[in-house]
């Protein structure tokens, strides 16, 4: 009877151990599917934007995103980044990627030669008014205590 007993026990302290994750792995195929393909971001909007800066996927402002070219391949979930605007530093990074069943926009940033699954650090956002030929990642963060949604509109490029 103690055998049975400790058996259970431990089965629930192994399935209440069990790591949960805060974002879905499992893809949203209609949304990854359609981002596939050649973007650019045409505008970066958040309340306040003259006055507060916001650095961006901790690489630059966000105002160095606008115009940016972005390569999303669905298959196997990579692409590319390219921020190029004038006043900015030039950047470019191979990217890995997915749109999960809640709607995230799951994103790693990589250096180059990099695999995804040594980078430890990613994002998170929010996809929104999807189409054939846009949609908007909204970034949710914390300015002064307050929430603020930051908006980056794509256009298909082709």
């Amino acid at each position: 009877m103690r055998k049975i007993f400790a058996m259970i026990a431990l089965t629930v302290a192994f399935v209440g151990c069990k790591s949960t994750s805060a974002t879905s792995t499992k893809v949203d195929n209609k949304s990854h599917t359609a981002i596939k393909g050649n973007w650019v971001i045409t505008s970066v909007t958040y309340p306040g934007s003259e006055y507060i800066k916001v650095t961006s996927f901790n690489l630059a402002d966000s105002k160095c995103f606008e115009g940016s070219t972005w390569k999303f391949v669905s298959n196997n979930d990579t692409g590319n980044m390219t921020l190029n605007a004038a006043d900015c530093a030039q950047f470019t990074s191979p990217i890995k990627w997915f749109v999960n069943k809640e709607g995230q926009f799951v994103l790693k940033v990589l250096n180059a030669g990099e695999k995804a699954k040594k980078v430890r650090d990613g994002y998170v956002l929010r996809v929104a008014n999807q189409s054939t030929e846009s949609f908007q990642l909204v970034d949710n963060i914390n300015v002064g205590g307050k929430l603020t949604d930051v908006v980056y509109q794509f256009q298909k490029v082709n």
